[in-house]
């Protein structure tokens, strides 16, 4: 191993890949913190036609980078509406309020990778359980903190989920 490294590679396989679902959306826990070193966390998410992603949020610690590899994803970023297509990058800042869903109409495949990373594979399932209605979201509210995932009020975000239905 390399002086300067701190974690051994990691290498996960498509088909043994832990996932999470809910009615609108598959997540695939790729890499969380503890195997990279604390350097990264990365996930994907395919999400179904106008599926719901995350409220507006920010992070204290984390950028999160969004890679569109298929599909349209409607993002707020601040108070900026816009609709990534396939191969479009996106990185947010720590601080920076964004939400983020499949665009009206359109499914959503995902790459998301956050730097540094902390462990939010935890996280993840919990939403996950949220999602199929076997956990309250009142439990990710309590875990905000501990994820550093901060939920904020963003008439921009309510309006556009109005716009949908």
């Amino acid at each position: 191993m390399n002086e300067n490294t701190t974690f051994a590679p990691l290498l996960t396989r498509a088909a043994t890949a832990e996932t999470t679902a809910d009615p609108s959306s598959v997540m695939t826990l790729l890499a969380d913190s503890e195997g990279t070193g604390g350097q990264l966390t990365s996930y994907r998410s395919t999400f179904a036609k106008g599926a719901g992603g995350a409220p507006a949020h920010f992070h204290t610690k984390a950028s999160e980078m969004f890679y569109v590899l298929d599909g349209s994803l409607q993002v707020l970023v601040g108070e900026e509406l816009s609709v990534l297509e396939r191969g479009d990058f996106l990185l947010v800042p720590p601080h920076t309020p964004h939400a983020f869903a499949a665009a009206p109409g359109a499914e959503a495949d995902v790459l998301f990778v956050f730097t540094p990373g902390m462990a939010r594979f935890d996280y993840l399932r919990l939403l996950g359980r949220v999602m199929r209605g076997e956990a309250d979201f009142e439990e990710i509210k309590a875990s905000s903190e501990q994820y550093d995932n901060h939920y904020v009020d963003s008439p921009v975000w309510r309006a556009a989920l109005a716009e949908r239905g």
